[in-house]
Protein backbone atom coordinates (compact mmCIF):
# COMPACT_ATOMS: atom_id res chain seq x y z
CA UNK A 1 0.00 0.00 0.00
CA UNK A 2 1.45 3.33 -1.09
CA UNK A 3 1.19 6.36 1.23
CA UNK A 4 1.57 10.03 0.32
CA UNK A 5 2.03 12.73 2.94
CA UNK A 6 1.22 16.42 2.84
CA UNK A 7 1.29 19.38 5.19
CA UNK A 8 -1.69 21.76 5.08
CA UNK A 9 -0.65 25.25 3.98
CA UNK A 10 -4.16 26.73 4.14
CA UNK A 11 -7.26 26.49 6.31
CA UNK A 12 -9.63 24.68 3.94
CA UNK A 13 -11.73 21.57 3.34
CA UNK A 14 -9.89 18.26 3.18
CA UNK A 15 -11.25 17.29 -0.25
CA UNK A 16 -10.40 20.71 -1.70
CA UNK A 17 -6.84 20.51 -0.38
CA UNK A 18 -6.23 16.99 -1.75
CA UNK A 19 -7.83 17.81 -5.09
CA UNK A 20 -5.24 20.53 -5.63
CA UNK A 21 -2.37 18.35 -4.48
CA UNK A 22 -3.03 15.24 -6.57
CA UNK A 23 -5.15 16.62 -9.44
CA UNK A 24 -8.13 14.37 -8.79
CA UNK A 25 -11.83 15.22 -8.69
CA UNK A 26 -13.42 16.00 -5.34
CA UNK A 27 -16.06 13.31 -5.94
CA UNK A 28 -13.38 10.63 -6.35
CA UNK A 29 -11.53 11.90 -3.29
CA UNK A 30 -14.76 11.90 -1.31
CA UNK A 31 -14.98 8.13 -1.91
CA UNK A 32 -11.38 7.69 -0.72
CA UNK A 33 -12.13 9.67 2.41
CA UNK A 34 -15.36 7.75 3.15
CA UNK A 35 -13.43 4.48 2.94
CA UNK A 36 -10.94 5.66 5.63
CA UNK A 37 -7.97 6.00 3.29
CA UNK A 38 -7.15 9.49 4.61
CA UNK A 39 -5.71 10.47 8.00
CA UNK A 40 -5.20 13.90 9.51
CA UNK A 41 -2.66 14.09 12.33
CA UNK A 42 -2.67 10.25 12.45
CA UNK A 43 -6.46 10.07 12.91
CA UNK A 44 -8.69 8.50 10.25
CA UNK A 45 -11.09 11.03 8.70
CA UNK A 46 -14.26 9.96 6.88
CA UNK A 47 -15.82 13.35 6.07
CA UNK A 48 -14.71 15.17 2.93
CA UNK A 49 -15.80 18.46 4.54
CA UNK A 50 -13.30 18.10 7.40
CA UNK A 51 -11.69 21.51 7.96
CA UNK A 52 -7.91 21.53 7.86
CA UNK A 53 -5.72 23.90 9.81
CA UNK A 54 -2.35 25.16 8.66
CA UNK A 55 0.30 22.67 9.71
CA UNK A 56 -1.99 19.63 9.81
CA UNK A 57 -0.30 16.43 8.60
CA UNK A 58 -2.34 14.57 5.98
CA UNK A 59 -1.70 10.99 4.86
CA UNK A 60 -3.38 9.47 1.81
CA UNK A 61 -3.23 5.68 1.42
CA UNK A 62 -3.65 4.05 -1.98
CA UNK A 63 -5.08 0.54 -1.62
CA UNK A 64 -3.44 -2.21 -3.64
CA UNK A 65 -5.59 -3.50 -6.52
CA UNK A 66 -7.70 -6.49 -5.54
CA UNK A 67 -7.60 -9.53 -7.74
CA UNK A 68 -10.72 -10.40 -9.73
CA UNK A 69 -13.08 -12.91 -8.18
CA UNK A 70 -12.70 -16.33 -9.75
CA UNK A 71 -16.30 -16.31 -10.97
CA UNK A 72 -15.60 -13.06 -12.82
CA UNK A 73 -12.54 -14.16 -14.76
CA UNK A 74 -12.76 -12.41 -18.14
CA UNK A 75 -13.53 -14.63 -21.10
CA UNK A 76 -12.21 -12.04 -23.56
CA UNK A 77 -8.76 -10.83 -24.53
CA UNK A 78 -7.49 -7.34 -25.30
CA UNK A 79 -4.83 -6.36 -27.83
CA UNK A 80 -1.93 -4.36 -26.40
CA UNK A 81 -0.72 -1.68 -28.81
CA UNK A 82 2.08 -0.22 -26.70
CA UNK A 83 3.50 -0.67 -23.21
CA UNK A 84 6.29 0.79 -21.10
CA UNK A 85 6.84 1.39 -17.38
CA UNK A 86 4.31 4.25 -17.26
CA UNK A 87 1.51 3.64 -19.77
CA UNK A 88 -0.35 0.85 -21.50
CA UNK A 89 -2.21 1.52 -24.76
CA UNK A 90 -4.87 -1.05 -25.65
CA UNK A 91 -7.57 -1.75 -28.24
CA UNK A 92 -10.79 -2.42 -26.28
CA UNK A 93 -13.26 -4.83 -27.88
CA UNK A 94 -16.88 -3.83 -28.35
CA UNK A 95 -19.12 -5.30 -25.62
CA UNK A 96 -16.59 -4.90 -22.81
CA UNK A 97 -17.39 -2.62 -19.85
CA UNK A 98 -14.40 -0.53 -18.78
CA UNK A 99 -14.85 -0.55 -14.99
CA UNK A 100 -17.16 -1.87 -12.29
CA UNK A 101 -20.36 -0.13 -11.16
CA UNK A 102 -23.42 -1.23 -9.12
CA UNK A 103 -25.27 -2.23 -12.30
CA UNK A 104 -22.36 -4.17 -13.83
CA UNK A 105 -22.49 -7.94 -13.41
CA UNK A 106 -19.96 -9.10 -16.01
CA UNK A 107 -16.15 -8.97 -16.02
CA UNK A 108 -14.68 -5.60 -16.92
CA UNK A 109 -11.56 -4.26 -18.59
CA UNK A 110 -10.17 -3.51 -15.13
CA UNK A 111 -10.73 -7.18 -14.19
CA UNK A 112 -8.76 -8.20 -17.27
CA UNK A 113 -5.91 -5.83 -16.38
CA UNK A 114 -5.74 -7.28 -12.87
CA UNK A 115 -5.69 -10.89 -14.08
CA UNK A 116 -2.68 -9.97 -16.22
CA UNK A 117 -0.91 -8.60 -13.13
CA UNK A 118 -0.33 -5.29 -14.88
CA UNK A 119 0.85 -2.49 -12.61
CA UNK A 120 -1.98 0.04 -12.29
CA UNK A 121 -2.44 3.50 -10.83
CA UNK A 122 -4.69 3.58 -7.75
CA UNK A 123 -5.64 7.25 -7.75
CA UNK A 124 -9.16 6.78 -9.15
CA UNK A 125 -10.42 4.29 -6.58
CA UNK A 126 -10.79 0.53 -6.34
CA UNK A 127 -13.15 0.05 -9.31
CA UNK A 128 -11.15 2.25 -11.68
CA UNK A 129 -7.52 1.30 -11.12
CA UNK A 130 -5.49 2.56 -14.08
CA UNK A 131 -8.44 4.15 -15.88
CA UNK A 132 -7.72 7.68 -17.09
CA UNK A 133 -10.50 7.92 -19.70
CA UNK A 134 -13.15 5.46 -20.82
CA UNK A 135 -15.22 4.18 -23.72
CA UNK A 136 -18.86 3.10 -23.78
CA UNK A 137 -19.42 -0.65 -23.51
CA UNK A 138 -20.53 -0.85 -27.15
CA UNK A 139 -17.66 1.27 -28.50
CA UNK A 140 -14.42 -0.40 -29.50
CA UNK A 141 -11.01 1.15 -29.79
CA UNK A 142 -8.03 2.83 -28.29
CA UNK A 143 -7.50 3.66 -24.62
CA UNK A 144 -4.50 4.56 -22.49
CA UNK A 145 -4.10 3.02 -19.03
CA UNK A 146 -1.89 4.59 -16.35
CA UNK A 147 0.51 2.16 -14.67
CA UNK A 148 1.41 4.47 -11.78
CA UNK A 149 -0.07 7.50 -10.04
CA UNK A 150 2.45 9.96 -11.47
CA UNK A 151 1.52 8.96 -15.02
CA UNK A 152 -2.18 9.11 -14.12
CA UNK A 153 -1.90 12.68 -12.87
CA UNK A 154 0.02 13.82 -15.95
CA UNK A 155 -2.49 12.22 -18.32
CA UNK A 156 -5.44 13.64 -16.37
CA UNK A 157 -3.97 17.12 -16.81
CA UNK A 158 -3.72 16.48 -20.55
CA UNK A 159 -7.38 15.50 -20.64
CA UNK A 160 -8.23 18.82 -19.03
CA UNK A 161 -6.16 20.96 -21.39
CA UNK A 162 -6.98 18.74 -24.43
CA UNK A 163 -3.33 17.97 -25.20
CA UNK A 164 -4.48 14.32 -25.16
CA UNK A 165 -7.40 13.17 -27.25
CA UNK A 166 -8.81 10.69 -29.75
CA UNK A 167 -10.19 10.57 -33.27
CA UNK A 168 -13.10 8.20 -33.91
CA UNK A 169 -14.50 6.44 -36.96
CA UNK A 170 -18.22 5.73 -37.28
CA UNK A 171 -20.67 4.41 -39.85
CA UNK A 172 -23.90 6.42 -40.02
CA UNK A 173 -27.23 5.80 -41.74
CA UNK A 174 -27.55 9.11 -43.61
CA UNK A 175 -24.74 11.25 -45.07
CA UNK A 176 -23.76 14.53 -43.45
CA UNK A 177 -24.49 17.60 -45.56
CA UNK A 178 -20.96 18.83 -44.94
CA UNK A 179 -18.13 18.69 -42.43
CA UNK A 180 -19.59 20.22 -39.30
CA UNK A 181 -18.99 21.42 -35.77
CA UNK A 182 -21.69 20.85 -33.15
CA UNK A 183 -21.58 22.82 -29.91
CA UNK A 184 -24.56 21.82 -27.77
CA UNK A 185 -24.78 21.13 -24.01
CA UNK A 186 -25.30 17.53 -22.86
CA UNK A 187 -26.91 16.17 -19.70
CA UNK A 188 -28.92 13.13 -18.60
CA UNK A 189 -32.11 12.85 -20.66
CA UNK A 190 -34.93 13.84 -18.26
CA UNK A 191 -37.35 11.44 -19.97
CA UNK A 192 -35.06 8.40 -20.21
CA UNK A 193 -32.32 7.87 -17.62
CA UNK A 194 -30.52 5.39 -19.90
CA UNK A 195 -29.84 8.16 -22.40
CA UNK A 196 -28.09 11.50 -22.53
CA UNK A 197 -29.53 14.42 -24.46
CA UNK A 198 -29.18 18.03 -25.54
CA UNK A 199 -30.25 19.91 -22.41
CA UNK A 200 -29.93 23.69 -22.07
CA UNK A 201 -28.67 23.36 -18.49
CA UNK A 202 -26.20 20.60 -19.42
CA UNK A 203 -22.43 20.71 -19.63
CA UNK A 204 -20.79 22.42 -22.59
CA UNK A 205 -20.04 19.85 -25.29
CA UNK A 206 -18.32 20.28 -28.63
CA UNK A 207 -17.77 17.75 -31.44
CA UNK A 208 -16.35 17.98 -34.97
CA UNK A 209 -17.52 15.58 -37.69
CA UNK A 210 -15.64 14.88 -40.93
CA UNK A 211 -17.08 13.27 -44.07
CA UNK A 212 -14.66 10.47 -45.00
CA UNK A 213 -16.36 8.28 -47.62
CA UNK A 214 -19.83 7.68 -49.03
CA UNK A 215 -20.98 4.08 -49.42
CA UNK A 216 -21.82 2.51 -52.76
CA UNK A 217 -25.52 2.77 -51.91
CA UNK A 218 -25.04 6.50 -51.16
CA UNK A 219 -26.89 5.96 -47.88
CA UNK A 220 -24.25 4.73 -45.44
CA UNK A 221 -21.38 7.12 -44.79
CA UNK A 222 -18.07 6.64 -43.02
CA UNK A 223 -17.27 9.66 -40.86
CA UNK A 224 -14.55 10.66 -38.41
CA UNK A 225 -15.11 12.59 -35.19
CA UNK A 226 -12.98 14.63 -32.84
CA UNK A 227 -14.17 15.65 -29.38
CA UNK A 228 -13.36 18.89 -27.58
CA UNK A 229 -15.09 17.67 -24.41
CA UNK A 230 -15.63 14.24 -22.89
CA UNK A 231 -19.32 13.75 -22.16
CA UNK A 232 -21.03 10.39 -21.89
CA UNK A 233 -22.39 9.26 -25.29
CA UNK A 234 -21.27 12.60 -26.78
CA UNK A 235 -20.80 11.49 -30.40
CA UNK A 236 -24.05 9.53 -30.36
CA UNK A 237 -26.05 12.40 -28.84
CA UNK A 238 -24.70 15.07 -31.18
CA UNK A 239 -25.39 12.90 -34.24
CA UNK A 240 -28.91 12.16 -32.98
CA UNK A 241 -29.49 15.90 -32.65
CA UNK A 242 -29.10 16.27 -36.45
CA UNK A 243 -31.11 13.11 -37.25
CA UNK A 244 -28.07 10.96 -37.95
CA UNK A 245 -27.56 7.59 -36.25
CA UNK A 246 -24.61 5.25 -35.89
CA UNK A 247 -25.31 1.83 -37.38
CA UNK A 248 -26.46 -0.53 -34.64
CA UNK A 249 -27.20 2.23 -32.12
CA UNK A 250 -30.86 1.53 -31.37
CA UNK A 251 -30.72 3.57 -28.15
CA UNK A 252 -30.14 6.71 -30.20
CA UNK A 253 -32.52 6.10 -33.05
CA UNK A 254 -31.02 3.60 -35.49
CA UNK A 255 -33.98 1.78 -37.07
CA UNK A 256 -32.27 -0.94 -39.11
CA UNK A 257 -32.64 -4.56 -38.07
CA UNK A 258 -29.97 -6.14 -40.28
CA UNK A 259 -28.47 -9.22 -38.62
CA UNK A 260 -24.99 -7.76 -39.22
CA UNK A 261 -25.73 -4.91 -36.83
CA UNK A 262 -24.82 -6.77 -33.66
CA UNK A 263 -22.76 -3.87 -32.29
CA UNK A 264 -22.53 -0.09 -32.52
CA UNK A 265 -20.20 0.81 -35.36
CA UNK A 266 -18.19 3.41 -33.47
CA UNK A 267 -14.45 2.93 -33.00
CA UNK A 268 -11.86 5.05 -31.21
CA UNK A 269 -9.21 4.99 -33.93
CA UNK A 270 -6.33 7.34 -33.11
CA UNK A 271 -4.93 8.47 -29.75
CA UNK A 272 -2.50 11.34 -29.28
CA UNK A 273 -0.78 12.23 -26.02
CA UNK A 274 2.39 13.58 -24.48
CA UNK A 275 4.29 10.82 -22.71
CA UNK A 276 4.10 11.56 -18.96
CA UNK A 277 7.80 10.90 -18.40
CA UNK A 278 9.66 11.59 -21.67
CA UNK A 279 7.35 14.48 -22.68
CA UNK A 280 7.43 13.15 -26.24
CA UNK A 281 4.33 13.63 -28.42
CA UNK A 282 3.03 10.18 -29.36
CA UNK A 283 0.32 8.94 -31.74
CA UNK A 284 -1.19 5.45 -31.69
CA UNK A 285 -3.67 3.68 -33.96
CA UNK A 286 -6.14 0.95 -32.95
CA UNK A 287 -6.78 -1.27 -36.00
CA UNK A 288 -10.43 -1.69 -36.89
CA UNK A 289 -12.02 -4.91 -35.57
CA UNK A 290 -12.89 -7.53 -38.17
CA UNK A 291 -16.66 -6.93 -38.15
CA UNK A 292 -16.17 -3.18 -38.70
CA UNK A 293 -13.55 -3.80 -41.40
CA UNK A 294 -15.70 -6.37 -43.19
CA UNK A 295 -18.63 -3.96 -43.38
CA UNK A 296 -16.40 -1.18 -44.73
CA UNK A 297 -14.96 -3.47 -47.40
CA UNK A 298 -18.49 -4.54 -48.37
CA UNK A 299 -20.01 -1.05 -48.49
CA UNK A 300 -17.14 1.06 -49.87
CA UNK A 301 -14.72 0.99 -52.79
CA UNK A 302 -11.62 -0.83 -51.58
CA UNK A 303 -9.24 1.00 -53.91
CA UNK A 304 -9.52 4.32 -52.04
CA UNK A 305 -11.01 3.62 -48.61
CA UNK A 306 -7.67 2.77 -46.97
CA UNK A 307 -6.10 5.96 -48.23
CA UNK A 308 -9.01 7.93 -46.78
CA UNK A 309 -8.67 6.35 -43.33
CA UNK A 310 -4.90 6.86 -43.22
CA UNK A 311 -4.18 8.37 -39.81
CA UNK A 312 -2.18 11.29 -41.23
CA UNK A 313 -5.03 12.13 -43.59
CA UNK A 314 -7.61 11.98 -40.78
CA UNK A 315 -5.58 14.20 -38.43
CA UNK A 316 -4.72 16.81 -41.07
CA UNK A 317 -8.36 16.99 -42.21
CA UNK A 318 -9.35 18.33 -38.79
CA UNK A 319 -6.73 21.11 -38.82
CA UNK A 320 -9.28 23.85 -39.49
CA UNK A 321 -12.32 22.21 -37.92
CA UNK A 322 -12.94 25.14 -35.57
CA UNK A 323 -14.03 27.08 -38.68
CA UNK A 324 -16.64 24.49 -39.67
CA UNK A 325 -20.29 25.42 -39.34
Amino acid sequence: MKIEQFIADENERLDVFLSKKINESRSALSEFIKKSFVSVNEKKITKASHKLKIGDKIELEYPAPKQSKSELLPQFDVDIIYEDDDILVINKPSGVVVHDAPSVKEPTLVDWLKTKNISLSTISGEERHGIVHRLDKETSGIMVVAKNNEAHRALSEQLQDRSMGRYYLALIDLPLKDNMLINAPIARNPKNRLKMGIVSSGRESKSAFLKVALGKSEKIELIAAKLFSGRTHQIRVHLFSINRHILGDALYGYKGNDSKMNRIFLHAYILYLVHPKTKKLMNFIAPLPSDFLNLIEEEFLKEDIYEKIDSGNIISSFSNCNNWM
